[in-house]
């Protein structure tokens, strides 16, 4: 017989908003996707895969535009979370997420990578309430891995 767990406050919300955390995605070189080290989960970049698999691709200011950035950006935040629960087993050991890194494939003339990452930072909040805000970077890259559209990385404050 199975025994039934109780699902965390956190998925509890995550559930109650229709929003499905993707399976946490598996390092594609010589890396792990999380250290726990000093009471910080440090999550290594993600990408934007999409609920079904396919990976966001393009280079904002050339073949891609804000709103495919700010959505790619919103995949890579919910890939996050996928490491935090595969890391913590409980997302409600989530204390604060402290800092998220942005890095954004884009033209030199693009200058939005911030409203880009802004669809990974407003999830943040919707997930994690005040605990979601957090400090950030947004940086304009030549490209990213797999030519990947946006690449997000974050620090995560954890209980023990």
């Amino acid at each position: 017989m199975l025994m039934a767990f109780p699902m965390s406050r956190i998925e509890d919300h995550l559930a109650a908003q229709g929003i499905a955390l993707p399976v946490a995605a598996a390092p594609v070189a010589a890396y792990v996707p999380t250290v726990l080290a000093g009471g910080l989960l440090h999550i290594s970049g993600q990408l934007p895969f999409r609920a079904e698999g396919t990976l966001m691709t393009g280079k904002l200011g050339d073949t891609r535009d804000l709103d495919w950035g700010a959505q790619a950006a919103e995949r890579c935040a919910l890939m996050l979370v996928a490491q935090m629960k595969a890391a913590l087993g409980d997302l409600d050991r989530v204390e604060r997420i402290v800092k998220l890194g942005a890095f954004v494939a884009s033209t030199p003339d693009f200058t939005d990578q911030p409203k880009v990452a802004n669809g990974a930072s407003e999830l943040m909040v919707r997930i994690f309430g005040e605990a979601g805000r957090h400090a950030r970077s947004a940086v304009g890259v030549p490209s990213l891995p797999l030519d990947a559209s946006v690449e997000i990385d974050a620090i995560v404050a954890v209980r023990a």
